[in-house]
């Protein structure tokens, strides 16, 4: 099998360039033509419809789970639900108190404001935000020394929508002022065969439902990536073959991408085999593991351990990270296992 250099990863669920150049019609933008997350929708579903019959603003909601799962996709779907105004910025880029009192100055009744990676927001910033979610007021300094005053400015009711990788990250004080908590998980393989169809149906991309399947199980639980890589497995079926996207076609394609059969590629099994080979099966710390590997440790934390933690091919332990047995046999490394066994 090929294998595509780590840095380079078609697999990885974060947003790539091309991923924003793709139509906004890929998108769904209500509640019925989104697939997945059942269980998150019906509730929804509920809290939109009551707050609308109410006419109350909705409570404010916390999307967590790995990236690519849809967050963003929901918050998008909520302000069409509640036919509301949607505005958009990360915890990154509110650098400092000014910046997020411009933004909730100009916020409209009810409108959605939806913050991304809202647990990398700098602390000065994230206490403005407490009585504004509470209040919906601001209380700002003005000038400085003997002359210094608090004047309260009253904001319209709003809804924020913050989303996060890493819910651990968030400070209770934020938690504690959200009212609806969802944790998106990663989708089943029919789930995600659904939307590579309906994906390809947009697109005009010919493909049969093997493909599709054979797509979707290459995925990683993950819709972003199943949109990715069917446009690649496009790509490869228009030059190397008629153009229809049949399951060998897709097969070929992502072998020759160095995505296996479960979706691992070539840093996943790096990763696997760094705690096989070099640290005997662990435990070993996710800092030795990002250092052997020469990784940044919050890409492993929130691109590759996930996915290996949902297949149980890793567990985390005091001690740190240990393969399976299933990772064993995985790999073909069963020798090592029992190797690996003596020695402990």
């Amino acid at each position: 099998m090929n294998e595509q250099p780590a840095r380079k990863r078609i697999i990885t669920p974060e947003q790539l360039p091309e991923d924003r150049n793709q139509p906004s019609s890929i998108r769904p933008r209500f509640l019925v033509e989104y697939i997945g997350q059942e269980q998150i929708k019906e509730n929804l579903l509920i809290a939109i419809n009551a707050a609308k019959a109410r006419n109350e603003v909705l409570d404010h909601l916390l999307f967590y789970g790995p990236p690519g799962l849809g967050k963003t996709t929901l918050a998008n779907i909520i302000s069409n639900e509640l036919n509301v105004k949607f505005t958009k910025t990360s915890g990154p880029a509110l650098e400092r108190p000014a910046d997020l009192m411009g933004i909730l100055s100009n916020l409209e009744e009810k409108q959605v404001l939806f913050i991304d990676e809202i647990h990398r927001l700098p602390k000065i910033v994230e206490e403005y935000l407490y009585p504004a979610m509470e209040d919906f007021k601001i209380d700002f300094i003005i000038d400085k020394g003997p002359y210094a005053r608090t004047m309260e400015f009253a904001l319209k009711r709003f809804t924020l929508i913050g989303a996060t990788t890493r819910a651990g990250s968030l400070t209770r004080a934020i938690r504690e002022r959200f009212g609806i908590f969802h944790s998106l998980d990663f989708y089943i393989p029919s789930e995600l065969s659904t939307i590579v169809m309906n994906t390809a149906r947009i697109l005009n991309i010919p493909i049969d439902e093997e493909g599709a399947n054979e797509i979707a199980k290459r995925s990683r639980g993950t819709p972003r990536v199943a949109n990715r890589l069917l446009r690649r497995v496009r790509d490869y079926a228009e030059v190397k073959s008629n153009g229809y996207i049949s399951c060998e076609i897709a097969n070929l394609s992502l072998e020759l991408q160095g995505i296996d059969n479960l979706g691992l590629d070539n840093l996943d099994r790096r990763f696997l085999k760094t705690v096989i080979d070099i640290y005997q099966g662990g435990p070993v710390g996710i800092e030795a593991i990002a250092a052997t590997l020469n990784e940044d440790i919050d890409t492993l934390l929130d691109v590759v351990e996930p996915y290996l933690l949902k297949l149980g091919f890793v567990i985390r332990t005091k001690s740190g990270r240990k393969a399976t047995p299933d990772s064993y046999t995985h790999l073909d490394l069963l020798k090592k296992q029992e190797e690996n066994q003596e020695l402990l």
